[in-house]
């Protein structure tokens, strides 16, 4: 069940992300979104790793929507290299 909040989570989170950085992204919105939930996730699972917080803080959120909007960041930097 961890996992699938993680998911729901990483969907709002990629939706904000998308609000955060406005502009033309090489896949579209769904892979905005898709962006969105692996940065959650990797958000979410290094958070816990490193202690920052436990589960159902809602530090946890404002992880994912930063891990949303490193993993985009990622994304338009090497998508803009080709």
């Amino acid at each position: 069940m961890d996992l699938l909040g993680w998911i729901v989570i990483g969907l709002l989170a990629g939706a904000l992300a998308k609000l955060i950085m406005p502009g033309r992204d090489p896949g579209g919105c769904i892979v905005t979104i898709l962006l969105g939930i692996a940065g959650a996730l990797l958000a979410g699972f290094v958070g816990r790793l490193a202690g920052v917080y436990a589960p159902g803080e809602r530090a946890g959120f404002i992880a994912a929507i930063l891990g949303a909007v490193a993993v985009l960041a990622l994304y338009r930097f090497f998508a803009a290299r080709r």
